[in-house]
Order: C-alpha cells, then sequence, then structure tokens
C-alpha cells in the first residue's frame, strides 16, 4: 500500500500535494502533543507552523507547536542524507529542539538525565505506573540503542522503528519529553526507509486519535513496571503494524479526496469564470473549513492587495464568507459554495484493522 502511494504521489501536480505535506506534517504534530495535553487542532497546528501569528490557541500550546514542528523539520531534512548516522549528539540535538524551551537546571533539554524518573498513572497521578533505569545506567542503555540503529541486522524497517520506540520510551534518557522523542525516532527511521517521505509515513496523528492514545497507553503498559529489555514485544509489534496500516489507509483516502476535490473546484472554477488561482483559497475551505488571506497570498505569490482582491471578489458573489473572530480573520464556506463538493470533502473515511479477524 505504501508503495503504491508513493507511486501515486510522484503522478499528480505539486500544487496540491504540497497543500496535503502541510496538513500531514500538522496532523503529525498536533497528533503526538495531543499525547501529552496539548491540544490544539489540525488546521490551527498547520496556521501556526505557516507563521500565522493570530490563531486562537494559548501560549503553551503554540510553544509545544512550533517546537515539535521544528524537530519535525529537521526530521524531513534527514530522510535522504547520505553520511547520516545515529548518536547521541543527534538525539540530544533533536531533544532541544522539543524542549528547549523548557529548559530548566531540573529538566534540563539536550543531555542525559541526572536523576530518577517516575511515569504516573494516567487516571491516578499519584500512582506510578513505570520506574526507568537509574541514571547512572543511562549511557551505556543508550550507547547499545545507538549502536543497534546504526547496524543493518536485517529486521524489517517498519518492526525495527516500532523497537526503537519501545526501547527509548523505555530507557527514558531525558527528565522530560521521552515519549514525543520515541515517536519522532520512529518517524526518522522510517522515513530514512525511503518509500515515502516523513509526513506519509508518521503514526503520530493516528496515535493522538483519544481512542488510540488509550490503547497505546495500555500496550505499553502491560510491557511492566520496570526496565525489562528481554520480554515478549509480540504485542507491541502487533499494535504498530496496526498503525502503520491504518494511518496509511487514511492518507490514502485524504489523498484521494483532495485530489477530486481539486478536480471538481477547477470545473467549477471554469465554469463560474473564477481565475485558476483562486482554487487553492477554494481547496482550503473545502478540506479544513476556513482559508486565511495570508495563506493564500503566500501559497499563490500574490501581493497583499491582489490576495485581498481576490477574496473580496469570492465574498461579493457569496461563495465564501468573512469570519472576524481575531484581528486577521479568515473566510469560511458561503451561500454559493457548492455543496456537493464541501459533502464530497466531509466524507468520513473507512478504515479497517488488518488483525481484527
Amino acid at each position: 500500500m505504501r508503495c503504491d502511494l508513493r507511486a501515486q504521489l510522484q503522478e499528480v501536480p505539486t500544487r496540491w500535494i504540497s497543500r496535503l505535506r502541510s496538513f500531514l506534517t500538522a496532523d503529525a504534530v498536533t497528533g503526538s502533543n495531543a499525547i501529552e495535553g496539548f491540544r490544539v487542532s489540525t488546521v490551527d497546528g498547520e496556521e501556526l507552523i505557516a507563521g500565522e501569528r493570530d490563531v486562537d490557541v494559548s501560549a503553551r500550546n503554540r510553544d509545544e507547536t512550533l517546537a515539535y514542528a521544528h524537530a519535525l523539520a529537521y526530521i524531513q531534512s534527514l530522510c535522504d542524507v547520505t553520511d547520516f548516522e545515529y548518536s547521541k549528539s543527534l538525539l540530544n540535538g533533536l531533544h532541544w529542539m522539543l524542549q528547549g524551551h523548557r529548559h530548566t537546571s531540573r529538566k534540563p533539554a539536550g543531555q542525559w538525565r541526572s536523576g530518577m524518573v517516575y511515569v504516573t498513572d494516567a487516571g491516578n497521578p499519584r500512582s506510578v505506573a513505570y520506574t526507568a533505569p537509574e541514571a547512572s545506567a543511562v549511557p551505556d542503555l543508550m550507547a547499545e540503542l545507538i549502536g543497534w540503529l546504526n547496524t543493518d541486522d536485517g529486521s524489517p524497517p517498519l518492526i525495527r522503528a516500532a523497537m526503537a520506540h519501545l526501547d527509548l520510551v523505555s530507557i527514558h534518557p531525558w527528565a522530560d519529553g521521552n515519549g514525543r522523542m520515541s515517536r519522532s525516532l520512529q518517524t526518522l527511521i522510517i522515513a530514512r526507509e525511503g518509500v515515502l517521505a516523513p509526513e506519509f509515513s508518521s503514526i503520530e496523528a493516528w496515535l493522538g486519535l483519544s481512542r488510540k492514545t488509550w490503547e497505546y497507553y495500555q500496550v505499553l503498559a502491560r510491557r511492566g513496571r520496570e526496565f525489562r529489555p528481554d520480554q515478549d514485544v509480540s504485542e507491541w509489534v502487533r499494535f504498530n503494524l496496526s498503525a502503520y496500516h491504518e494511518q496509511a489507509q487514511a492518507v490514502r483516502a485524504r489523498f484521494h479526496r483532495s485530489g477530486q476535490v481539486w478536480a471538481a473546484l477547477t470545473e467549477f472554477a471554469s465554469r463560474e469564470n473564477i481565475d485558476e488561482r483562486l482554487i487553492s483559497a477554494l481547496h482550503d475551505v473545502a478540506m479544513s473549513d476556513r482559508v486565511r488571506r495570508s495563506r493564500y497570498e503566500q501559497s499563490e505569490g500574490l501581493s497583499l492587495q491582489q490576495a485581498q482582491r481576490d477574496l473580496r471578489d469570492l465574498v461579493q458573489r457569496q461563495i465564501l464568507e468573512p469570519v472576524r473572530r481575531t484581528r486577521a480573520g479568515f473566510y469560511i464556506a458561503g451561500p454559493n459554495f457548492p455543496e456537493a463538493i464541501l459533502e464530497q470533502a466531509r466524507t468520513p473515511v473507512t478504515v479497517t484493522d488488518p488483525y481484527e479477524n
């Protein structure tokens, strides 16, 4: 399925694929952050990552979104580096990108922890669900993990990625941010496989779904309350293989739906004598429920005045409707936006578990 999707991505115009890429990147960032309690919608996350300042989110959620997006951008840049290798510096550097804005002497970013770390029970914060290895054991455990990451042992990349995730989160080498770092490492390993870019490979959005987050924590909890490197990991591997498959189904469905909506909007624009450049704005409204002037201006390389004029024309024709909840505002579908295209864009995706039977 992943190879088929790669072939299909190479055959379509980059204009709307770039929009799919930005959505999937934001989906991965917001999904992984949601697991840690930082809740931002994918649309808000996408706008924050694009540089939009007037997004209605808390300062803390803004900081966490941008930090994780920064780390993921670096991961995206590493997927095809020829002389790449895993190292202590790489992992600590990624950790600094993720946690540097919260660096303190008690919880330092970018360096192994110096004290004990406990994971509390999600249902009872006073109860310890997992006790990480002693801090003195972390350097040797991480050296062993990094050595394994740099050795090709012949195991399938998807399983290696899942096991790296489990090993890193079990070692818990940092004072904070271990969950997101473990999921980032998994994304990096899958991306280095070379089949799909990181934004198409990550299962972080899937893990961020509330029901899947609960399952994720349950599967991790059944690995035990202490570090056990020689345990049976078959359940963990199966859980991750299901995640890869279901996320691939969801990405493929959005890819197809996005293309269908783009084609339908192209016909609509031609029929209604709407300039072709406005299709990107209409596509954003259909797929993400809104578009901002700044995003349209940037994506089409327009001047401020041209972007304002284009969107004002669509408002006058009641195809779009302005919303002024923030200083910048945005646009949503108006009464004359084709309802059939909105229904097509909002059709729910059917995803099946390959191991259900």
